[in-house]
């Protein structure tokens, strides 16, 4: 970890001086700020000053810890793929439905998670898309990987797809309960209304092997 010097004590008369932070917070400072503003203003919109006042750090460690913009957008879809990942890819097989749906229930009706938004908003440029394509495309894989798909086997594509399609289909649940939608009954269903329901969905989709 590199940490910046301490900061000397205050004389007597003299305003204390702000704390100064190691790397590994001011770098998720960068990331959370980014994260907010990405989700809310989309990737074109957003600067890289807009972040780093977000932050309360200087632009200029931006590229320090992230090389550019483009890589702590990056960053930022990295973690939204390891959201994605505890919720599937690193969950037994047949526990799979019940992870989703808990996930979906913790989401609540406040809204979408900053890292789901940024998961779905175009963001106008194309680098940025691609990742985000990337994204999701390991995430479907791994849902898949968890009921059994290897890559290359007979009739793989056809298990991804499915794959692919419970992914939407969990995304497109979360969406209809955000506070913007708040469909009902889905909106105030619990984790045990869910676990059902996506248990027939991913079992019909992706059955067991």
């Amino acid at each position: 970890m590199t940490a910046e010097p301490p900061v000397s004590p205050a004389t007597a008369g003299e305003p204390a001086r702000p704390r100064r932070r190691d790397a590994t917070e001011t770098r998720q400072l960068l990331l959370d700020a980014a994260r907010q503003r990405f989700a809310r203003d989309g990737y074109a919109a957003t600067t890289v000053r807009d972040i780093a006042d977000d932050a309360g750090v200087n632009v200029a460690l931006i590229n320090r810890y992230f090389s550019s913009k483009e890589g702590l957008f990056e960053a930022c879809l990295r973690a939204a793929g390891d959201e994605l990942r505890r919720t599937t890819g690193q969950t037994p097989a047949d526990r799979v439905p019940e992870a989703i749906a808990r996930h979906i229930a913790d989401l609540g009706t406040a809204g979408l998670s900053s890292q789901l938004t940024l998961l779905l908003r175009s963001s106008g440029d194309a680098g940025a898309d691609e990742i985000r394509r990337g994204v999701l495309s390991r995430a479907s894989e791994q849902l898949a990987a968890a009921r059994g798909w290897r890559p290359g086997e007979p009739g793989g594509e056809q298990i991804l797809l499915r794959a692919q399609m419970a992914l939407a289909a969990g995304i497109g649940v979360a969406v209809l309960r955000s506070s913007s939608i708040q469909l009902e009954p889905l909106s105030s269903a619990t984790e045990e209304d869910l676990v059902g329901p996506l248990r027939d969905l991913v079992d019909a989709l992706l059955p067991p092997r």
